[in-house]
């Protein structure tokens, strides 16, 4: 059995994936709390926006910050693209429909609406599972990769718990200090899934399934592209993509802001239908 190294790079590469998974947490609790105060298609859009945060950022984008630490000697490691690529998408998908359950629940509902809370967050606690397990099967290698199945057990248990208590936060919390002390919370949970499911992970000498047995000692031969070549320009555009998502949402109203505004609106309203009903008495 080969030795797996995580932490290549000592304490870098978890305090970076530390730091983006509190910063797409950070943002995608924030767009929770917009989508909030409104209805129909504002809060539709607010909460998409939350689940590329939490999804792409918050999860995805940590994962393979994290495993640019990640390295078995004597082997090269490659990335099957659209594999890596399809465990991002999973991930905001699944996230979305935690989300949506959580955000558009009845305000009337039994419990006060935790059978929502409690079904999405075993969802997107099972999304964020499932990307990582994903991201891991596009990994390409000559060993091969097995599990600690209670260690397996122990993340998916972690992950639907870190689920649960995202959208439980979102739910309640106000203000930004409050929402980047939750960013903090969540992060160190997703963090934790993460390394508990790395911790799982063996590899044993010889070749993957998708490899002929003459390509085992031949590196070039490993299909997939480098670190360099793809997850690098992935994580550039996200990070291009989280400027601008950072900037919609510094220059969006608040919560306090919308709700009197909303208030105004309905003031408004009814002071025309009076005016209204006078005109028609006149």
């Amino acid at each position: 059995m080969d030795t797996v190294h995580n932490f290549s790079y000592g304490l870098l590469n978890p305090g970076l994936a530390y730091a983006t998974s509190c910063l797409g947490a950070f943002l995608g609790l924030r767009c929770v709390t917009i989508a909030r105060v409104y209805e129909g298609r504002a809060k539709a859009r607010w909460l998409v926006m939350a689940a590329v945060s939490l999804g792409a950022i918050g999860i995805w984008t940590m994962h393979f910050v994290a495993m640019l630490g990640f390295s078995v000697p004597g082997e090269t490691i490659r990335y099957n693209v659209p594999v890596t690529v399809g465990s991002m998408l999973l991930a905001v998908v699944v996230v979305g429909v935690g989300l949506f359950i959580v955000g558009y629940a009845p305000a009337d509902s039994p419990l006060g609406g935790w059978p929502h809370l409690v079904a999405g967050g075993v969802i997107v606690g099972l999304g964020v599972a499932a990307m990582h397990y994903m991201g891991m099967a596009g990994m390409s290698m000559s060993g091969s990769m097995s599990y600690s199945l209670p260690l397996v057990l122990l993340s998916l248990v972690i992950a639907m718990v870190a689920g649960t208590t995202a959208l439980w936060i979102g739910t309640w919390i106000r203000g930004v200090t409050a929402t980047i002390e939750a960013a903090f919370v969540m992060a160190a949970a997703v963090c934790g899934m993460h390394y508990t499911a790395m911790g799982a992970l063996r590899v044993s000498g010889g070749a993957m399934p998708n490899m002929t047995v003459s390509a085992v000692n031949d590196a070039a031969a490993v299909p997939g592209a480098t670190a360099a070549e793809f997850l690098i320009p992935v994580l550039l555009v996200i990070g291009l993509g989280t400027f601008l998502l950072t900037l919609a949402i510094s220059v969006s109203p608040s919560e306090d802001e919308v709700r009197t505004d909303a208030e105004l609106q309905r003031r408004l309203e009814q002071l025309q239908r009076r005016l209204e009903q006078l005109s028609r008495r006149g």
